[in-house]
């Protein structure tokens, strides 16, 4: 009798068990050698995301990466990241030493934990709800209007929008019991109406509502949504006409050694690197070698990568799309106008209320989160004049009249927008939101002071 094998999904997870076991990360975590950065390595068996997940976990404690060297060749890989704080200083709290150590070390399971942030998994705290449509002013407004009407509270979202398109991610709860929606009937209702909102006027361009139990990785997944949306494709005069903020993306092949060489110089923030790696690897790229200097005011970025089939950029079309993709990327989360900040006690149809203020006064939000804590509602929101002029004291004064002055605070000063912001493609986001020196050099890789 002929003997079969049957193969079942498990025998993967099985053999990376295996591999694991047999080859432990090594993490190695240094606050003496540098003078001004805590220097963390991690020394692992390489598959495909297991890049995105380190980095993941040092931008999920909000960290700042000021340098980094990347190093993947074979079957095993090499991260070297220096890191600040906030306030940049070195990383002390022995709590957050302590979580590195245990997320990235011998005994996490970041190796597979990538499949659950991204996935969805059963819970009954909250329900997730995914939009995908087109941007327009007040739209948020509209959005919040039909969950408070629907007995549903926002607890946590975040929304970003690029060139014309919006997409959020948010968490809400059922005003009586506190917890998930759970009633088939307000489900459906939620999905049909904020579908209907979506929409809008514009038919040439899908919405999507999707209603989800559980836990995802917001970032990640609004990356996920804008890019199947394809948020990156230009029309050609935009294409030819390259604004002088716009990060400077180029794609090389290196025929030496079969890679294809991405650069990119941007204006630094916080989480870029996590974008830009999010993109690489959700475009199905591997990243071979890489060197990143962030420590002035502009970021420089070197990558050796292929493709997973294991060849570089193929012809000028990839190349293109490469770099417009890494483009909307890093503009995704760019923040312009005035920040404000709300912090006051949670209730069922606040945000609501604070967006349909915001548009009655004619601002725009062009960017914000919203967080609750402890019972307290935790919001920030990034506005401007309708029309796209920075805002009038006047108005701001008069809107944190209405909603109280001890609860919308002014981070800045109308006068510091006169300063050229940076550009977003869509200045308008939801009309009224809420959130949320080289280490090495191998040949090709530069060192930027």
């Amino acid at each position: 009798m002929e003997a079969t094998v049957s193969y079942s999904k498990n025998m993967d997870d099985e053999y990376e068990k295996f591999i694991r076991r047999m080859n432990p990360p090594r993490v190695v975590i240094d606050n003496e050698s540098c003078k001004n950065a805590t220097v963390i390595q991690v020394d692992s068996a390489n598959k495909h995301g297991t890049l995105l997940e380190v980095v993941q976990v040092l931008t999920d404690l909000n960290l700042i990466i000021t340098k980094a060297y990347i190093c993947s060749d074979g079957g095993w890989f090499m991260d070297v990241f220096n890191v600040t704080n906030q306030e940049g200083n070195k990383i002390m709290d022995e709590a957050v030493l302590d979580y590195i150590m245990k997320s990235l070390g011998p005994d996490s399971c970041f190796a597979s934990s990538m499949r659950r942030s991204v996935g969805v998994t059963s819970g009954t705290d909250h329900t997730s709800i995914e939009l995908i449509g087109s941007d327009r002013p007040g739209l948020l407004s509209e959005v919040s209007a039909v969950l408070t009407n629907l007995k549903c509270n926002v607890v946590n979202a975040e929304v970003w929008t690029h060139n014309t398109r919006a997409a959020a991610i948010m968490q809400v709860t059922d005003e009586e019991t506190g917890g998930a929606v759970s009633d088939p009937k307000t489900l459906s209702m939620i999905k049909k109406l904020l579908c209907n909102v979506l929409k809008g006027s514009n038919k040439s361009r899908h919405a999507k509502t999707q209603i989800t139990h559980g836990a995802t990785h917001t970032d990640r997944r609004l990356h996920q949504l804008m890019f199947a949306d394809r948020d990156y494709e230009r029309a050609s005069d935009d294409a030819l006409n390259h604004p002088p903020d716009r990060p400077n993306v180029s794609v090389t092949n290196w025929h030496d050694r079969d890679y294809s060489v991405v650069t990119i110089r941007c204006k630094d923030r916080p989480k870029l690197l996590f974008d830009v790696i999010c993109t690489l690897t959700d475009m199905e790229y591997v990243v071979f070698h890489g060197n990143v200097d962030a420590e002035g005011p502009e970021a420089y970025q070197e990558y050796c990568i292929r493709h997973i089939d294991g060849s570089p950029v193929k012809s000028d079309a990839e190349r293109q799309r490469v770099i417009h993709c890494l483009e909307a990327a890093i503009e995704r989360r760019v923040s312009e106008g005035l920040k404000l900040e709300l912090c006051t006690t949670d209730r069922v149809g606040l945000l609501s209320n604070v967006t349909r203020i915001f548009r009655e006064n004619s601002l725009t939000v062009t960017r914000a989160e919203v967080a609750t804590r402890g019972g307290k509602a935790v919001n920030t929101f990034y506005v401007r004049d309708a029309s796209g002029y920075p805002v009038d004291a006047r108005i701001i004064e008069s809107v944190r009249q209405t909603i109280g002055q001890t609860i919308l605070q002014v981070k800045g000063s109308p006068e510091d927008q006169n300063s050229a912001p940076q550009e977003s493609p869509t200045r308008s986001l939801f009309g009224g939101i809420f959130k949320s020196r080289s280490f090495c050099n191998f040949g090709l890789v530069r060192s930027y002071s």
